[in-house]
């Protein structure tokens, strides 16, 4: 059986130059890569390893594989984003990026 994150992985590299362009939470897309993984000791890098996308206003999306092989691999969701305001630091991560509080268990 294959792993799930790996056509969501290729289904979504196909689609990203189709969002350039689109808002999402205020910001709006610019563009994608792929994300590469270089060894530090050996030198080799590994190419396809998950795709990274960019917003006009410096936050990104990053979906790396991880795992071993496409039957254990995993798709994990990074969402970064830089914060000028030290007061907003210490918020919780759904409160930082929704700017709800996450109580009503619906974000």
């Amino acid at each position: 059986m294959q792993s799930v994150s790996v056509p969501v992985i290729l289904f979504t590299r196909r689609s990203l130059p189709a969002l350039r362009g689109l808002r999402f939470g205020g910001s709006d897309f610019s563009r994608a890569d792929d994300l590469a993984h270089q060894h530090p000791v050996e030198g080799s890098t590994s190419a396809h390893q998950g795709i990274r996308g960019y917003f006009a206003n410096g936050a990104r999306i990053v979906l790396p594989l991880s795992g071993t092989g496409a039957d254990g691999a995993m798709l994990r969701v990074y969402l970064e984003r830089f914060e000028p305001g030290a007061a907003r630091h210490a918020l919780a991560d759904i409160t930082g990026i929704t700017g709800r509080d996450g109580s009503s268990g619906v974000v």
